[in-house]
């Protein structure tokens, strides 16, 4: 399956810089839970949280590129 539309460069450039943006959050939400300075169970608790929100968002959005780069 081809993409011809004009749209599909723009669409593959925007889904690559969510892709990155989403595995830095990541990294950093990691730094965070990892650093021992988060004292409140609570919002320790949403940071575990947001990391496996922010892993699957990660996985999302790397198989929408890739998949993409397949079809071009």
């Amino acid at each position: 399956m081809s993409f011809p539309h004009s749209w599909f460069p723009g669409f593959l450039i925007k889904m690559s810089i969510a892709s990155k943006e989403a595995r830095e959050v990541n990294y950093w939400l990691r730094l965070l839970r990892d650093s021992g300075l988060i004292k409140d169970k609570s919002f320790y608790d949403e940071v575990v949280d947001a990391i496996d929100e922010s892993d699957q968002l990660k996985r999302i959005l790397t198989k929408i590129v890739k998949t993409s780069q397949e079809n071009e």
